[in-house]
């Protein structure tokens, strides 16, 4: 059992968790001045007041947390991070006016990270994958999601599944890493239709024994010229019947209804929602579906951000993502990425907080983690600061200690 006092401050969320992380109002972090908790490996005990400590813990040997502020851990709920390559050039085409037609002819695009990837080693994409976790770790993140998808065939998939599921082990008790598969994230030339790859590649691959064993969730890319709606019913009809958990890249470009997709079929997360309806808002707030912003894709594109008042104003439980990748959010610090857009997107302290802890946490299928409470599992951030506000304040600092 170990015991923290005089923390500066606890960001608890106790009352958004008990609102299930909608509709929340600024006194929602439920935060604590001058904090004490008790914990074990596998659950939070105690939390509240340092005077408030109860008599069975105050003779027990105990951290100073004195000049730290304890917040949950920061889930990054929304990554492609392992791939070969990069596509730096694809940028500065944007800057001197390319469009993505522009930068496929050009030979850019996820196409040109496939063939990265493929010709990369597996020890290489384990090797750079390993130094992009440890690096976003050292921002405070403590649970991220990792989708496949950068090979699109069957044998180098299976291979990017696997090595997720390494890095899942090697970061064990560190970082908490969810292993989405992500093989229907774009069609290869090779195949004459959408239809003829998920049933020929996306299908049996999740049939595969050593898939099926290692994976958290599969996501699909719903958008014209990717996946239609018949696509992913086929592909989320497949994980109902293997009870495999499902989420999807939704209405990034059109309003596709990829939102009222997601809702049906009670799925994790409905991600990007540039340009999702208010009936896909509507519906997301029925779900237990997170609707998850990602503004550094919109930010690195030069696209307006996702009308994410819509969906807060509606009762939806959101969440902020970095869509860390290398063609379309080449961003890997998640805090940054939520404090920079948290007013552009009319967040309040509460919301822009449980964005990055509490519902990130749900779109992982982690209800047990993103806000401390008794009985939670003990995952958190010290930041070595004052008060929470200079956390967000201070855009692109870090302040977060991994030595407590």
């Amino acid at each position: 059992m170990k015991v923290i006092r005089n923390l500066n401050q606890i960001l608890t969320l106790e009352s958004a968790s008990k609102k299930d992380g909608r509709m929340l109002v600024p006194d929602d972090i439920s935060l604590i001045n001058n904090g004490a908790i008790v914990y074990s490996e596998s659950k939070i005990i105690w939390v509240g007041k340092n005077k408030d400590l109860p008599n069975e813990y105050k003779d027990m040997d105990f951290k100073d947390g004195s000049g730290l502020v304890l917040t949950p851990g920061l889930v990054d709920s929304h990554t492609h991070l392992v791939f070969g390559g990069d596509r730096a050039f694809e940028y500065t085409m944007r800057l001197n006016g390319a469009d993505y037609q522009d930068i496929a002819d050009a030979g850019g695009g996820i196409l040109s990270t496939m063939e990265k990837t493929i010709s990369s080693t597996n020890s290489d994409l384990f090797n750079k994958a390993c130094e992009r976790v440890e690096r976003i770790y050292s921002y405070g993140v403590k649970a991220i999601e990792i989708k496949s998808g950068y090979a699109l065939t069957f044998e180098k998939e299976k291979e990017l599944t696997l090595i997720i599921d390494k890095l899942k082990k090697h970061f064990n008790g560190k970082v908490i890493i969810h292993n989405t598969f992500m093989a229907a994230h774009a069609v290869p030339k090779s195949f004459n239709s959408s239809k003829e790859y998920i049933n020929k590649i996306v299908i049996p691959l999740l049939e595969d024994d050593e898939i099926k064993s290692t994976i958290d969730s599969v996501d699909i890319f719903h958008e014209d010229g990717y996946f239609n709606a018949e696509d992913v019913e086929t592909l989320f009809k497949k994980c109902q019947t293997l009870s495999i958990n499902t989420r999807i890249h939704a209405d990034e470009f059109n309003d596709n209804k990829g939102a009222v997709l997601a809702s049906q079929y009670r799925s994790l997360s409905a991600d990007h929602l540039l340009a999702t309806g208010i009936d896909g808002a509507k519906a997301l707030a029925k779900s237990r579906t997170v609707a998850t912003i990602l503004p550094g894709t919109a930010f690195f594109l030069g696209k307006p951000l996702a009308n994410a008042r819509m969906f807060l104003d509606e009762g939806c439980a959101v969440a902020i993502a970095s869509d860390y990748n290398p063609g379309s959010s080449h961003c890997d610090n998640l805090l940054m990425v939520a404090s920079i857009s948290a007013k552009s997107l009319g967040f309040n302290i509460a919301e822009l907080w449980a964005a990055i802890t509490l519902n990130a946490g749900k779109a992982i299928n982690r209800p047990d983690i993103g806000s401390i409470e008794i009985g939670k599992s003990p995952v958190f951030s010290f930041f070595n600061i004052e008060n929470i506000d200079q956390i967000t304040y201070s855009w692109g600092r870090n302040f977060f200690t991994s030595d407590f």
